[in-house]
């Protein structure tokens, strides 16, 4: 495949983090992306440099674009976490040159070189050869969310408590990590915004789905607290929810905060709650627990492709935007519930 000097690319506007947070909705894409012709990179002596077939948009690259996230932003480069392609250039080592050719799930993580992009640059390490039973639109997502669920679901395992709590109940993350606990026989307590949301997800795997907008969810969720005993706390929301779901909850309760979907304070009620109740509060981040667990990423990526291969698992799709077309589209694909919003090169 020839390679071409420029590609077209979603750029980054700001640079570092920003002072004036507003908030994790996407408004519009002007004020944080431009497109724009750039020079396609040559990939570092241990990256790859692929031909971008689909990517994905995630809540943390509404974060990062805005300057909210834990990563500095790089102006004038391509945003993107995550997607899938074909490499077509491998730097001088070894496995860098044995994936060209191949497709792969592949995450960008610091290369500056981001997915939104016809090319995209990543670490040969952190990119996955995708069986051929694999769709792009799971490949393109097969990063993010699916190796993000069996961990957090493996830390609902290892505490040996079959109900747990999940905020953002009706997000694709939370869809695997239901479907996971039907399976082992666990019981998810889950929190939507919407009542249409609660049959999907109850047949997925949910014990019980609560909407925090209901006028009694205070007294629904302590009903469903005291009867299930839930120890484990996974959060994508934060916020007075957060506040609320986590001083209900029983003794030794681990909060696990894995998102920021609201921009508002988020209170311990009762701190002394973590004194004599040994209640503790902790982060998530995917990046980390990759670095930390080797032993058990490759397992995870081989049991991710099983399931998206075999059925057990799918990608909801809500739209799939045409890079040239993003800037136009993406916002309000985004705000759409229950699914996927992809950009395709």
């Amino acid at each position: 495949m020839a390679i071409p000097s420029e590609m077209k690319a979603l750029l980054l506007v700001g640079d570092g983090y920003t002072r004036t947070p507003s908030g994790f909705a996407l408004e519009a894409m002007e004020p944080y992306l431009e497109p724009g012709d750039i020079s396609v990179p040559a990939p570092g002596p241990t990256q790859v440099l692929i031909k971008v077939s689909l990517a994905s948009i995630n809540p943390s690259d509404i974060a990062f674009i805005k300057g909210q996230y834990g990563q500095p932003r790089v102006k004038g480069q391509p945003a993107g976490f995550e997607g899938v392609g074909t490499v077509v250039a491998g730097g001088d080592g070894p496995y860098p040159k044995s994936l060209v050719g191949k497709r792969v799930a592949f995450a960008t993580g610091v290369t500056n070189w981001g997915s939104w992009a016809d090319y995209a640059v990543a670490e040969a390490v952190v990119c996955i050869p995708l069986l051929d039973t694999v769709r792009d639109e799971d490949g393109a997502a097969m990063i993010v969310n699916p190796l993000t669920a069996l961990a957090m679901f493996d830390i609902v395992k290892e505490a040996g408590e079959k109900a747990f709590i999940m905020t953002a109940g009706a997000s694709q993350l939370c869809k695997l990590i239901a479907g996971l606990a039907k399976e082992e026989g666990y019981r998810p307590i889950a929190t939507v915004r919407r009542d249409e949301q609660i049959p999907l997800l109850k047949e997925i795997g949910a014990a019980h789905v609560l909407n925090e907008k209901a006028a009694d969810f205070k007294a629904a969720l302590r009903e469903v607290i005291k009867a299930e005993q839930p120890r484990i706390f996974l959060d994508a929301v934060t916020g007075p929810l957060a506040s609320t779901i986590f001083d209900a909850m029983p003794k030794r309760s681990r909060w696990i905060i894995y998102g920021r979907l609201d921009g508002e304070a988020t209170v311990i009620r009762e701190p002394g709650q973590l004194i004599f109740q040994h209640k503790h509060v902790e982060g998530f981040w995917l990046s980390e627990w990759m670095r930390q667990f080797r032993d058990k990423r490759g397992p995870a990526i081989l049991e991710a492709q099983k399931r998206f291969s075999d059925g057990r698992w799918s990608t909801d799709v809500t739209a799939v935007v045409p890079l040239a077309e993003a800037m136009a589209k993406v916002p309000a694909e985004l705000a759409k519930p229950n699914g996927k919003v992809f950009i395709k090169p």
